[in-house]
């Protein structure tokens, strides 16, 4: 194989096949789960290690998000998405927490689902870029989170 062949980019990075693992085994993981109580405490109990398990600055922001959004909207039930710590509404994913490390990105990121309801005007923001999660920034994702499920 020449250079450029090898060095030409095709199909899915090894960080997006390794989500898509994980999601994978999410889904089998929750088809196992027998009553509806179980599968909630089992898949919050999944949320909080893969919290345990990313790096320090990641993983107090995660907390922080974590308990922000059981807190102001519990409602939302807790559960992996693609490897990632997120909170759906009838089974359907509104928001979710991705760590700088999961991607490499420079920072962490709270995304939003097209279910969720931040609708205003022609465009709006559906991702929010987190470098610190402060108490300034716990009223935002709490009010965030609210509107997204009114």
């Amino acid at each position: 194989m020449s250079d450029t062949a090898s060095s030409r980019h095709e199909g899915f990075t090894a960080d997006e096949r390794a989500a898509m693992k994980d999601h994978a085994q999410e889904l089998k993981k929750a088809s196992r789960r027998a009553s509806a109580a179980e599968k909630a405490a089992e898949a919050e109990r999944d949320v909080l290690a893969k919290i345990a398990e990313m790096q320090d600055s990641d993983r107090v922001m995660a907390e922080r998000v974590h308990a922000v959004i059981t807190a102001v909207v519990p409602v939302l039930a807790p559960k992996l998405w693609y490897g990632m710590p997120a909170y759906a509404l009838d089974g359907k994913i509104v928001c979710f927490f991705q760590s700088a490390e999961k991607f490499k990105a420079r920072y962490a990121t709270l995304g939003f689902s097209d279910q969720a309801k931040l609708d205003e005007g022609t465009m709006w923001a559906a991702g929010f870029a987190l470098t610190e999660v402060t108490p300034e920034v716990e009223e935002r994702i709490g009010a965030l989170v609210k509107q997204a499920v009114s």
